[in-house]
């Protein structure tokens, strides 16, 4: 499927040249050419700050992990998770996979989280009393991950930071409500679908989304959007600062080799930083040849006329293709929020509101993929629907959340 994308906005851009060729700007070919080169050079850029990035979190979560707090949290989520699915036992390897999974996305680390993943599903497979199609607990898992609630989305703060932004951080609080938002959505639909009773504790487990939540709501009520904007830039800065020096404190006191185990993590990193950077090239090229040729203008203009016809805010419209490719591969909207933020500007509405999208929404499709192939799953029943469904009404709470945040932008 990426190949066929990746042809395509090839193709386009190139008929979107011939078009303007033909209209008597034949230099065209010559700026399609020059938006060729900048995107490898922004592609260096990217990739050298993410490579940093990545290499400082992936070290801090091995620290993190010699120290025993991933497994301190991964304690603390298995008895929600053993209520969601009551048919894995308790004690089961499967707990703890799918426990040290979500620790992983609650600090950001994709790729960290994806291993973990990867176990969770074969050890839900263990199971599972079909060979070919999903099980109850494997579905729930599935929406766990396609809404993962991220509470420091580092790799945002990293592409925002790169792009010149004077706070990177400032949309932390956007990213966090509307993660909460769309795993309250999801659990809340998955429960209803498997007929999951909620008892005491899975009670007290939505209460407490449902408490953060409205703490925030009257937040927002009782600021302005200045002070709002102020508020996330402060409680996203601080809490980077926070865990960063808790964990350091943690492994000190238990006396693990802090130094060295953020090396052999930061290592991991940096491969890791490595393995995204072809895909950045790769996308970036043909988003800047697509966009060069006029035809992502064309698509904006038609998509905001229509909008606009329907008495719509049109503001967000040049964040929407990345809005729509989250779902089908995240490489793929990587490049396209990074493309917004080059053209509109790292702190443009549009810009935050793809950065909010792409921090609290998954790649259904990649999950879905990835973690059915691994243990050979055809039929997904409705998986699929129910996850495209989750995300969709992530990614359009994400849009209203940024309107509340930014609304003079």
């Amino acid at each position: 499927m990426l190949s066929r994308l990746w042809l395509s906005l090839f193709l386009l851009g190139l008929l979107g040249g011939c078009i303007t060729a033909w209209h008597g700007q034949t230099q065209i070919f010559a700026v399609i050419a020059q938006a060729l080169t900048t995107s490898a050079e922004t592609s260096v850029h990217i990739g050298l700050t993410l490579a940093g990035v990545m290499a400082f979190w992936l070290g801090m979560f091995k620290v993190a992990e010699s120290a025993g707090l991933v497994d301190a949290l991964a304690r603390s989520l298995s008895p929600v998770l053993r209520r969601l699915m009551p048919e894995v036992p308790e004690g089961h390897p499967a707990l703890g996979a799918m426990s040290m999974n979500l620790a992983a996305n609650l600090l950001g680390l994709d790729n960290a989280a994806t291993p973990f993943g990867l176990r969770a599903m074969r050890e839900l497979q263990t199971l599972n009393p079909s060979a070919t199609q999903v099980s109850q607990a494997q579905i729930m898992f599935l929406m766990l991950n396609c809404n993962a609630l991220c509470l420091l989305p580092v790799s945002i703060f990293a592409y925002r930071a790169q792009a010149g932004s004077q706070d990177p951080a400032l949309v932390f609080l956007p990213i966090l409500i509307s993660s909460l938002l769309a795993l309250s959505l999801a659990l809340s639909l998955t429960m209803l679908i498997q007929r999951v009773r909620p008892d005491r504790v899975l009670v007290a487990a939505l209460c407490v989304l449902g408490l953060i939540l409205a703490g925030l709501g009257v937040l927002h009520h009782e600021l302005s959007a200045l002070a709002l904007s102020q508020l996330s830039s402060i409680v996203g800065n601080a809490l980077i600062l926070i865990v960063i020096v808790g964990i350091l404190l943690t492994g000190t006191w238990r006396h693990i080799d802090i130094y060295a185990d953020f090396i052999q993590g930061a290592a991991e990193g940096a491969k890791v930083a490595l393995s995204i950077f072809p895909y950045l090239v790769a996308m970036l090229s043909a988003l800047a040849v697509f966009r060069a040729g006029g035809m992502m203008d064309v698509l904006l203009h038609f998509l905001q006329d229509g909008w606009s016809a329907l008495g719509g805010d049109t503001a967000f419209m040049p964040a929407l293709p990345s809005l729509l490719m989250k779902p089908f591969s995240g490489s793929a909207a990587r490049g396209m929020l990074l493309d917004v933020i080059h053209h509109e500007g790292v702190d443009s509405f549009s810009a935050r509101v793809a950065a909010v999208v792409q921090g609290s929404t998954e790649t259904t499709f990649y999950v879905m993929t990835v973690y059915l192939g691994s243990v050979s799953l055809r039929d997904e029943r409705y998986a699929l629907s129910l996850g495209l469904l989750t995300e969709l009404l992530g990614a359009g709470v994400a849009v209203l959340v940024c309107y509340a945040f930014f609304p003079s932008s």
